[in-house]
């Protein structure tokens, strides 16, 4: 078989392989699109009576779960809706998204209950701060809510810092936990103990210290307790709940919330981001591979969106781009390891950095820092030390690798005639500055149109290999 026929083959299999992976590409996309493009679950059906809006506040405190919240305050007020139920159970989360919820919460012109059940569920941190700001705070028998001390941390663990400043945080979440707290009528001064020593409370604890109205059962048992209750409003408003009755909906996660609840947690944002710095550099350092480029295009443009919400340091992403730039020069410029050392600190560093939450816990993981930045760095330097080694070797397609490659005379070259010769199992028209004779080994030394300039092996020039 030519060398020609096996490039068209080899071409052809290339070609295929690279439109079924776009093909696979493209189907992902558009599933994905359709999850996008999914409406959040509402209950948009009106009834005579009242109605109770439920929605549940499990897990992390992220942006979307806060976004989730408002939408679900929106469709209460739309539906004119009797009782919002936010059911909790959470660990904290971040500061911007619990600021957000308690806004809306404050807002809401429809009362809102918090509860936070099943037994053994938590409000802790950002949670405790949710659950004193509704107009109606609930607890389940045998949970728990509190230790709500501003936290610097850096990978999943509390930082040491100076007094001064940490004074100064704390004064700041006393003061935003009292600027609803005494409108709510409960007791501040046991609430910022959550801050100030970073207590936690029991259901009973809470109930004895005035910061929640109600220790129940069920959710069922805690619409009854609220039937024909009087409350005042955040803005002072009194009002009585009339649940007599009442038609209970859920207004749940929709399928493109909970897509993007995994985008906008920090692990998955850094893991995002890197994978779509190294598709990007693979399909710049190997260009025409395509699936690479694709995948990091996606990968990145989710990561910009997660950006979007979360509150992103500046310092991290730049200590990331540095770390880039070091393991780029390692490959070209080899350091014995200091340039690859600096960039796997450098990202690991970044990673911890990349996502702030003064108030609350939240940020990339230790875990997962480590566990990105070390593949990362080997993969940048390998397909790097690649790209340049690549540059060295040999054309093996087109005109170029004929020039240096080796044939046989087939037909007697004279000195200025043309002859043929065999290459790579072809027949050339050649033609040669000095007599050749059939059978005689010769070596291309250049190439123009269909006919080859060649010399015998023995006098060939070195520059031609």
């Amino acid at each position: 078989m030519s060398s020609v026929s096996r490039r068209r083959r080899e071409e052809f299999r290339f070609g295929r392989a690279r439109a079924t992976a776009v093909s696979v590409v493209s189907c992902v996309l558009f599933a994905v699109a359709g999850v996008l493009l999914l409406p959040s679950s509402s209950a948009d059906e009106r009834t005579s009576g009242p109605v109770v809006l439920e929605l549940k506040l499990d897990g992390e405190v992220e942006p979307i779960l806060a976004t989730y919240i408002d939408e679900g305050l929106q469709d209460a007020a739309r539906r004119h809706a009797s009782l919002v139920l936010i059911t909790m159970d959470t660990p904290g989360g971040l500061s911007d998204s619990m600021k957000d919820m308690i806004q809306h919460i404050l807002a809401s012109p429809v009362p809102v209950a918090v509860y936070v059940s099943p037994t053994g569920a938590r409000g802790a941190s950002a949670g405790f701060y949710i659950l004193l700001s509704a107009d109606i705070a609930a607890m389940a028998p045998g949970t728990h809510a509190g230790a709500a001390s501003p936290i610097i941390a850096i990978g999943g663990f509390p930082q040491q810092i100076d007094e001064v400043f940490r004074r100064k945080i704390n004064q700041d979440a006393m003061a935003f936990l009292r600027s609803f707290t005494v409108r709510r009528g409960r007791n501040p001064e046991l609430a910022e103990k959550a801050i100030t020593e970073s207590k936690a409370f029991t259901e009973k604890e809470c109930l004895d210290g005035k910061m929640i109205d109600l220790i129940v059962n069920s959710s069922d048992d805690l619409i009854r307790e609220l039937d024909g209750r009087a409350i005042a409003r955040f803005d002072g408003t009194k009002m009585t709940l009339a649940l007599k009755n009442a038609t209970r909906a859920e207004f749940e996660l929709s399928a493109r919330q909970r897509f993007l609840a995994r985008i906008v947690e920090p692990d998955v944002f850094f893991v995002l981001l890197i994978l779509g710095a190294l598709g990007l550099y693979t399909e710049f350092t190997h260009p025409g591979v395509i699936a690479p480029g694709v995948i990091g295009g996606i990968c990145l443009i989710l990561a910009l969106y997660a950006m979007h919400f979360l509150p992103v340091n500046l310092a991290g992403l730049f200590l990331i781009a540095l770390s880039i730039a070091f393991f780029i020069l390692e490959a070209k410029a080899p350091s014995h390891g200091v340039l690859a050392l600096g960039g796997v600190v450098s990202m690991f560093l970044g990673a911890l950095f990349l996502v702030r939450s003064p108030l609350t816990a939240g940020g990339v993981s230790l875990g997962v820092a480590l566990a990105a930045t070390l593949p990362f760095g080997v993969i940048t330097v390998v397909l790097m030390r690649l790209v340049l080694r690549s540059r060295k070797w040999k054309t093996t397609t087109g005109r170029e690798e004929l020039i240096g490659s080796s044939g046989v005379v087939t037909a007697e070259l004279k000195t200025g005639a043309e002859g043929l010769v065999r290459v790579h199992g072809e027949l050339w028209r050649a033609q040669s500055s000095q007599p050749v004779q059939e059978g005689t080994t010769v070596r291309v030394t250049k190439v123009e149109g269909l006919k080859l300039y060649v010399e015998p092996v023995e006098v060939a020039s070195p520059a031609a290999k």
